[in-house]
């Protein structure tokens, strides 16, 4: 049994992390909310997918453990608290993000008593791997979400990106390896939009 010092230095790390993750209130990305007021911040985005989790869970292919997926999505992002958010389609931002990320997870979760630690570091890797059923599915909300509030908010972020139907089809490829059916409502919403003039075709 751990005596009661060993208890207060625990609890210490557990809270010193609570307050740090607060960070990640202040990362906003490029995609807007749906009534376009505003862009949201990874907290948001990273709630809006738990929940998305559960809800879609039956449109999986494969088996997913629906309350891993969530603890995977919740903690995904939190290495943009020292990395930043990398837009989906920022080349340049791209080639950096896996280090600048990799030493952000390593300060991040390193805050935590080593087990717990030792845990959030391995979801988040789970994740970044993209080759479990669970890091399918994780991915195909993460990428869902915000193709669902570009379509509410008449594709805003798309056209101030001027972004293209081959950069959509490209960053959501692996898709339809997790289910097919989000896939093809994926690609309707692509079409509707690319028809709207929000999002260019080539």
């Amino acid at each position: 049994m751990k005596n009661g010092k060993e208890d207060r230095e625990r609890l210490k790390k557990q809270l010193r992390f609570i307050v740090e993750i607060d960070k990640v209130k202040n990362i906003f990305r490029q995609t807007y909310l749906a009534d376009a007021g505003r862009k949201e911040n990874d907290a948001e985005h990273s709630w809006h997918i738990a929940l998305m989790a559960y809800l879609l869970q039956e449109y999986a292919d494969e088996p997913v453990d629906v309350g891993k997926v969530m603890l995977m999505v919740l903690l995904h992002d939190l290495v943009e608290i020292d990395a930043g958010d990398t837009y989906a389609y920022d080349a340049a931002g791209a080639e950096t993000k896996r280090d600048r990320e990799t030493a952000a997870a390593d300060r991040i979760f390193g805050l935590l008593p080593k087990d717990q630690g030792t845990c959030f570091r391995k979801l988040w890797e789970e994740f970044e791997d993209y080759e479990t059923a669970d890091a399918k599915y994780a991915h195909l909300l993460d990428n869902f979400q915000p193709l669902l509030l570009n379509d509410a908010s008449d594709g805003l972020s798309w056209t101030e990106h001027k972004v293209k139907k081959s950069q959509i089809y490209k960053r959501n490829e692996k898709i339809k390896e997790t289910s097919g059916e989000i896939w093809e409502c994926m690609k309707d919403i692509i079409r509707q939009n690319i028809e709207k003039g929000h999002v260019e075709e080539g």
